[in-house]
């Protein structure tokens, strides 16, 4: 097969823009920004940026732009350990995101070179959005557990799509945007080319009608199953970073002194519930008896309710994130023990390897958490309650298990104190709230120093509180039971988009994908 014309300088470098211009703009469809019709935007230039491209030049191109796509939204990374994380995990996305641009590519050639159809522009479209996705679930599980976040759903979390996310999760939804963008810029291309065909044209602008208003055709129901609690989240404002020079006990004294604020916020109205965030309490209560006796007598005396508190355990010379319930006049009834640590942040992989490459940074991070193994529910009388910690909320799995595991209510407990007063904290409430919408039940999101806030199962904001300051939230939570569509289908949308992209990419890559399952031969020109 021949090779595509060399692209002249002033087409290259109008591919070079769009990739930049593509990536760099999606930060602003992200919160705190939050401008999410722009991420239609972002999609469509990267897109162009490849459209008609060899492999191996759109794998260029694409890496390009998905370096800009990560580093605009994860800049906080560099207010925890300085640039060199952020760039060595924005080089590492990149790859994976110029190789999914590249396999776009590919598809929409082969697709495009294919006797004519009616719905040609419609399987291009398809096809984009598979592979995307595809692309995206990869970056999610890999290395390590993957980079769950600066997923396109993410961007939505304040759009009319948002809801999509309650039929299929995340996954569903970054499909869906991604189809949107492709069906907009199929008919663009569709028009100029042939001019407006009633049968192709007019079909594809009716799904693309429908994609964007079944959500408002659709009510995510909200209403309490199994009647409601009374939840208090305090955020004490705790400077409670990884590498905070604090003194000891200090962070447990600003969530006490903060507590104090219930008794007000609640106005008189009874709180089944008190929950504290991630690393609220800097002294093991369970190692170091004075600070189990104050726990012991705010629970007894003061709150006379459970508490729920972030602190970190150890157990048989084993260091765990772990949230504790605490229940009066018996103490801790259960504990969870956060069982996907962050890589790079609170254990090192491969730590000999990577500490022979930058030993400066891994030095830093001195100790590492063991992953725990424990389930996250928590027992209140009759009512389950599901308990992660910070980035879990991220990940798809976890939620489901959750959910599966009988939780009625999601306790999401966090610390983003390293991140100061970036945009993480509002990236992660965005995400908090799309669980919620997701897995169809309320989530408590409750910081060290915010963005707190309550969710009601249909995305609604109960409370919530700004960012540095001490606070409490108080809210009724609704119990629910009920099994949403996401839920209902769990990991099987990733597992058909996946296969779909898998015969997409070996269909589109001719004897190369049939050479890569072992059928044929290796070409022999490469």
């Amino acid at each position: 097969m021949a090779s595509l014309p060399i692209p002249t300088m002033a087409k290259t470098l109008t591919r070079i823009l769009l990739a930049i211009v593509g990536g760099l703009s999606s930060s602003l469809a992200y919160p705190r920004e939050g401008l999410w019709p722009v991420i239609f935007v972002s999609v469509i230039a990267l897109l162009l940026s490849v459209r008609g491209m060899s492999f191996w030049r759109a794998f260029s191109v694409g890496y390009l732009g998905g370096f800009c796509f990560y580093v605009s939204q994860i800049e906080w990374m560099s207010h925890y350990l300085g640039p060199v994380p952020l760039l060595a995990l924005s080089i590492l996305e990149a790859f994976f995101f110029g190789l999914g641009m590249a396999l776009i590519a590919k598809a929409w050639r082969w697709l495009a070179d294919k006797p004519a159809t009616s719905f040609r522009g419609l399987q291009i479209a398809l096809a984009i959005a598979t592979l995307w996705t595809a692309r995206e679930w990869v970056s999610t599980n890999l290395p390590y557990g993957g980079f769950p976040w600066s997923r396109l759903a993410m961007s939505q979390s304040e759009s009319p799509l948002a809801d999509w996310v309650f039929f299929g999760g995340q996954p569903l939804l970054t499909f869906v945007i991604v189809m949107i963008s492709s069906l907009v810029l199929s008919l663009a291309i569709g028009v100029r080319q042939n001019g407006w065909r009633t049968r192709s044209a007019g079909f594809m602008a009716l799904i693309l009608v429908g994609l964007i208003a079944l959500p408002a055709l659709f009510v995510v129901p909200a209403e309490a199953e199994n009647g409601s609690l009374v939840v208090a989240a305090v955020q004490g404002n705790a400077n409670a970073g990884l590498f905070a020079n604090t003194s000891r006990g200090s962070i447990l004294r600003n969530h006490l002194e903060a507590s104090n604020l219930i008794e007000s916020k609640a106005k008189g109205q009874k709180v089944d519930l008190v929950v504290w965030p991630e690393n609220a309490s800097d002294i093991n209560p369970l190692a170091d008896a004075a600070a189990g006796a104050t726990i012991s007598r705010l629970v007894n005396e003061k709150f006379g309710v459970p508490l729920v508190f972030g602190t970190i355990t150890e157990r048989g010379g084993e260091l765990f994130n772990s949230s504790l319930i605490w229940k009066p006049g018996v103490g801790v009834t259960d504990w969870y023990d956060k069982k996907r640590p962050v890589p790079f942040a609170e254990y090192v992989p491969d730590r000999d390897f990577w500490y022979s490459l930058a030993p400066d940074l891994v030095g830093l991070i001195s100790r590492g958490y063991t992953f725990g193994t424990r389930d996250g529910i928590f027992e209140l009388n009759d009512d389950k309650l599901g308990v992660l910690i910070c980035f879990e909320i991220a990940i798809d799995d976890i939620s489901r298990d959750l959910v599966s595991s009988g939780a009625q209510v999601i306790l999401s407990q966090t610390n983003n104190a390293d991140f100061g007063r970036s945009d993480e904290t509002f990236q992660q409430v965005a995400i908090a709230k799309l669980r919620a919408i997701e897995t169809g039940r309320a989530v408590v999101n409750d910081s060290t120093v915010g963005v707190s806030a309550i969710f009601a199962p249909d995305g609604q904001v109960l409370d919530e509180l700004p960012t540095f300051e001490p606070g409490v939230m108080v809210a009724e939570v609704p119990l629910r039971t009920s099994i949403t569509p996401a839920m209902a289908i769990g990991g099987g949308l990733d597992l058909a988009i996946n296969f779909a992209a898998l015969v997409l990419i070996v269909l589109s890559t001719g004897r190369s994908g049939r050479w890569l399952l072992g059928k044929k031969k290796a070409p022999s020109n490469g």
